[in-house]
């Protein structure tokens, strides 16, 4: 199959084509022929060696996928061959087939294409995650959302406004992507590049944020834990800002507020089968109804892959950024 290495170390690593064996099946497993799969942050991270995979995970980037399944161990029950999916996985996504513990997968919601699809999995498993399950979202609660924009915070915007009517405050670092945020349901949207934006968010929250949902940790730390409410809770999804900041742990204690992170690829099957059950249940009707959407914002055929990562790293994308694997099964 063809499939993506990684060539050099660092920020000049760079992306190539090879041929490698097609992966094999364990028991729980299927085998997917992949359609698209999205292009993330954490592939960009692993490419410049700033985020090892698991040791029992596949080397090859790629976190989610679409495509039609093509063999399915003896135990499992669903999905069976000829079935179309999106899926999670555990890497390999940049690929021609890619091995998926089958309680990962799910449906392709109606009136969805293999490319619309391939953007789903990532993303709103990692909103499900931090805003129900570390957030504890409850209903018409404060929420700051920051990097509205983003794959993960559009679906975190939609989730939060459609399931529990938060009250939602989203950051964003462009006018287009501020546009972005309002129309998934966020109430106002900031720049978080202003120097007061600290100040803008306290201005629409002078009691503080009940959750908020960040990307960027480092420095901003503090100034975030300061922003929220007693009882408050801030999830981190990842450092990109830094890995470290200085917090007020005092404040934590006599303020009861939560500090949690957030990190799917290491967890078991079992737990991201729950999370594909949830999103089934609650996400996937809404979808299928035109009540949460997903923005595909640019296209790249696996050979492009490279330019693909570059507009990751030049922050000019709104929702994701997906590569087109197999044209035979692209429907849109």
């Amino acid at each position: 199959m063809r499939a993506i290495e990684i060539e050099g170390q660092g920020e000049g690593a760079r992306l190539f084509i090879t041929d490698l064996p097609r992966p094999v099946l364990a028991p729980g497993q299927v085998l997917v022929r992949v359609a698209a799969a999205s292009v993330n942050r954490p592939d960009v991270q692993q490419r410049r060696g700033l985020y090892p995979p698991p040791p029992d995970a596949s080397p090859i980037l790629g976190l989610d996928i679409s495509g039609t399944v093509v063999d399915a161990a003896g135990d499992v029950e669903w999905p069976l061959p000829g079935t179309p999916v999106c899926a999670l996985v555990n890497g390999g996504g940049y690929a021609e087939y890619c091995v998926v513990p089958s309680g990962q997968c799910l449906p392709i919601p109606k009136r969805l294409s293999m490319i619309e699809a391939a953007s789903l999995p990532e993303a709103f498993f990692t909103a499900w995650n931090a805003l129900m399950l570390l957030g504890r979202l409850e209903e018409g609660e404060r929420l700051l959302i920051q990097g509205g924009a983003s794959g993960v915070g559009l679906a975190a915007i939609q989730i939060a406004a459609r399931l529990r009517r938060a009250h939602i405050v989203a950051s964003a670092s462009s006018a287009d992507k501020r546009a972005a945020c309002l129309a998934a349901g966020a109430m106002q949207v900031i720049d978080y590049r202003d120097a007061d934006w600290v100040q803008q968010v306290r201005a629409w929250f002078p009691g503080g944020c009940d959750l908020i949902v960040d990307a960027q940790a480092g420095p901003s730390t503090g100034r975030q834990l300061d922003l929220l409410a007693e009882g408050g809770r801030l999830v981190l999804l990842a450092s990109h800002a830094g890995r470290s900041g200085e917090v007020d742990t005092r404040s934590i204690v006599r303020r009861r507020l939560t500090l949690t992170g957030s990190t799917l690829r290491p967890r078991t099957a079992a737990f991201k089968a729950e999370l594909a059950a949830a999103l089934r249940t609650h996400v996937w009707p809404l979808i299928e109804q035109g009540l949460v959407t997903t923005r595909v914002c640019a296209t790249f055929p696996l050979e492009q892959a490279n330019e693909a990562h570059a507009l990751l790293e030049a922050n000019r994308q709104i929702g994701k950024v997906v590569l087109l694997i197999d044209p035979d099964q692209l429907d849109g």
